[in-house]
This record gives C-alpha cells, structure tokens and sequence, in this order.
C-alpha cells in the first residue's frame, strides 16, 4: 500500500460547509480542499453555466459549473468515507478501497470540471479548443494557481490528478469514482440539472445508492440488494437526456451560437469588413494563437459583453444572430429520417436561398444520440465499465442480465436528428397560398407539421 501524500494530514481546525440545495451541506475537511476552491481557475466556475443554452429553455437553469463541482466532490467525499469505514484494504490483493487514495480522488473530483469554457461544446467546434485536454493543462501548467496548491502536496501529485481525469491512473476504482456508467459526476449533475430546470426526470435515490455502491475485485461494484435504485438512476438519466438534455429548443439556440461564432470569425479575419469594435478577449481564438491564459480570461460574462457588441457592427448577418441569440428567437427544426435526409437538407438549402438567407449562417444539422448503458461485449471497441452487482454469496452479475428494465435500454442509441432553419421561413411558406406550393415546400411543411401539428389549417388540408 502507497503512504499517504504528506499534505493528505493538514485538516482544517473546524469543517467548513457549503449550503447546497442539493446536498445539504458541503463538507470541507481538508486544507488542500479549501486552497483549491479559494483558487482564481475555479472561482472561474462560478462565471460558466452548467447548463449553457438549456436555460433558454428551461429558465431555471442558471447554475454553475462552479455548483457542480462542489456537488461532484461532496458524492465522492461521501463515498470515500463509507469505503474508509466498511471497506478498507489490509492486503495489497484483497481488492478493497486503499484509504491513501482519499486526497487524490477528491481533488480529481473537485477539478474534473475545471477546463470548461463559455458554452462549452458550441466554443470548442469554432474555436479548436478541446476542455478534457485544457483541465489536464490547467492542472498540470505551473502557471496556474490551481497546479501551485497541487504541488503542496507532492511533487507528482498535479500529474497524478490529472491521470485519474484522463483515465492512466493505475487505481481503477479511484477512475470509476469519477468517471463510469454510474460515477459521481453523473449522480451529481443528474439531480442538480434537474432541479434547477423544475423537472423530477433527473431524480433518484442517491441515499440508497450511497448505501449500496462498494469496492470489489478492485473495481467499483453494488450490492445486489440495491439494483432497484441503481435501475432508477440509469432510468432518470435516459429521461433527462430524451427530455432536458437534447431538447430542440435548446439545440435550436446552439445552432443560433454557432452561427453567431462562425459569422464573428469570417468577419474578423475578412479584409472586406471593418470591425467597429475591437476583438479584445477574443483576439487570440479569432487568429488561432491562443494560450491558456487567454483561456482562463473567458466566461459566459465576457462572451455575452461581446454579443452586445456585435448588435452594433455594420455586418447584417452578424447583427441579426446576435440579436436572435441575445433576445431567444431559435431556429424551428424538422425531425428527420435518414431516408429523408438528403432530400430534406436539399429543400431546406433552396429556401433558404430563395429567401435572401445565407445558408451557412441560417441552415443548421444537429445530431443528438446517447447510449442510456452499455455492458462489456469482446468485439466492441469502445467498451464501458458495466455496472455490476455483487450477491451474498459473492457472485458477480451485470446489471442489464437481471435487471429486464436497463435490459431493454442496454445497448440501444436514443436520440434524433434535426435539421434546424429560422422561424421566419416556415412563416413564408405558410403564407404562400396551397396551390402556389413547389414540391420543396411541400416537403418542407410536411416534414414540420408530423412532428409539431401547428401549421395553418389551409396548408394542413393541401398537405393530407
């Protein structure tokens, strides 16, 4: 067994605690803890949505990262301490939780998170930048405050930390803590999420499934007695997915960002368009040259101050995504069939056309799928860690094998695909009289009205 990290015995004189709608209290019992939170790369957190362009949707949903990461940490302290208790390792091969791991969890806990930026997964696929990559960076720069608390510890332990994000680190149960089927990442943003967005999908025994989750064969595992709780969660996760989490509104902001991103880079690094406005922030993401300092200065505020800006640039197309984006007008969006999807996309390009839009600003294609749980298969290349369950005896069986519930969602991708336009279009194409309709228009309201049935009464009649 490894010796504990020299700072693993610097407590704090009294607990600090965090109120949390969600966990009631956040417990903070450790120096390094509290230097970490104290840190300007995670007070950062506070300035970034969890959620990003969900709250358009769901009003509520205005929490953090900085919120979550809190939460993430608390689980996994909760875990870590009932495994101290019941579980603890007195044998190098017994497969059961070696309390030296408490410190480095944590932190990989606390940090796991860290390298979100501004509308996190729109940014990344305009700007290049890529958040698992900037975490490990965050931890490990010696710029960083973050790395400088880390070092306190050991010399290694930045690094270590961010093996266990990264999924190198050796202890497979400290990787499984944060990151697997069933990890305290997802009990945490699951619960949080769908408080915030006033939903109950998201809702599950967490109590119970605290109670039941323990360390076996070295590996992560869970009382037999306990699968209907662990069923529940996989449960609320699919219907968070289906129902907050791909939601079209949601998605149709997105594509509104993207656009809005995209517009901003063409016309910052175009010789024919004079921005009134300097890219300040932005400047180094526009060319290409950033760094993680020019990184770390962004945030949801700092975005939104830009998008402000741009409602006054010359640039017309920029200014009207702006605006969209700024005041919730989403793009609508058509559920599509990939037999359909050729046609539809080539209708859609027309339109847009004929209607004055640019379509690599006002046509957007968004696919959205999650695989609700996965079980170990020898031919599959991307296997996950299933979640298995331990009897009284000690035998060992796969959740979805006993469990016809998850069975019927193991493997099995859900989601949809949409094709996403502005609102404005779809109005055009209501006005136009039933007789007057082309054949891509026709397509078009079809396709629409099957899914939302809110067309006018004339069109429905000249479509069935």
């Amino acid at each position: 067994m490894k010796k504990p990290f020299k700072y693993a015995l610097q407590k704090l004189e009294r607990e600090k605690v965090f109120r949390d709608p969600v966990h009631d209290y956040i417990h903070i019992q450790d120096r390094v803890i509290l230097d970490l939170i104290d840190t300007s790369e995670f007070q950062r957190l506070r300035r970034i949505k969890q959620l990003g362009t969900s709250s358009y949707t769901f009003h509520g949903a205005e929490h953090t990262r900085f919120n979550h990461s809190l939460g993430v940490y608390e689980i996994t302290r909760r875990i870590v301490s009932n495994f101290t208790r019941n579980y603890p390792s007195v044998s190098e091969h017994d497969g059961l939780w070696d309390t030296n791991e408490r410190l480095l969890v944590l932190c990989a806990a606390l940090l796991h998170d860290i390298g979100h930026g501004p509308f996190s997964h729109t940014f990344e696929g305009i700007f290049n930048t890529d958040h698992e990559q900037l975490t490990q960076a965050i931890i490990t720069s010696p710029e960083t405050e973050i790395n400088q608390v880390l070092q306190g510890v050991s010399d290694d332990f930045p690094e270590l930390v961010a093996s266990v994000i990264n999924k190198t680190y050796a202890n497979k149960q400290v990787v499984q803590l944060i990151s697997s089927q069933i990890d305290a990442d997802r009990m945490d943003y699951l619960l949080r999420d769908a408080y915030y967005a006033g939903v109950s999908y998201g809702t599950f025994d967490l109590t119970r499934i605290l109670r039941v989750i323990r360390p076996y064969n070295h590996q992560i595992a869970f009382d037999y007695s306990g699968m209907h709780a662990v069923e529940d969660y996989v449960v609320s996760r699919y219907q968070m997915y289906m129902q907050v989490y791909f939601h079209p509104v949601s998605r149709g902001m997105e594509q509104i960002l993207q656009s809005l991103f995209a517009r901003a880079k063409f016309c910052y690094l175009s010789d024919d368009i004079e921005m009134k406005y300097p890219a300040g922030l932005l400047k180094p993401f526009l060319e290409g040259t950033w760094t993680l300092k020019d990184y770390l200065r962004l945030d949801d505020h700092v975005m939104s101050s830009y998008f402000t800006h741009w409602l006054a640039e010359d640039d017309s197309i920029l200014v009207d995504l702006a605006y969209r984006f700024l005041n919730r007008k989403p793009f609508k969006s058509i559920l599509v069939t990939p037999d359909e999807l050729v046609q539809l996309k080539t209708a859609l390009n027309n339109e847009l056309v004929a209607a004055g839009y640019d379509a690599d600003y006002y046509f957007g294609e968004n696919s959205s799928y999650d695989l609700p749980y996965d079980y170990y298969r020898p031919y599959n290349t991307s296997n996950k860690t299933q979640i298995e369950l331990v009897t009284k005896t000690n035998q060992v069986v796969e959740l979805a094998q006993v469990s016809p519930l998850v069975n019927a969602l193991a493997g099995k991708v859900r989601g949809d695909h949409r094709l996403y336009f502005p609102k404005e279009l779809l109005r055009r194409l209501e006005a136009t009289a039933a007789p007057d309709l082309n054949e891509d228009q026709i397509m078009i309201l079809a396709a629409y009205v099957t899914e939302h049935n809110d067309v006018t009464h004339h069109i429905q009649q000249r479509l069935f």
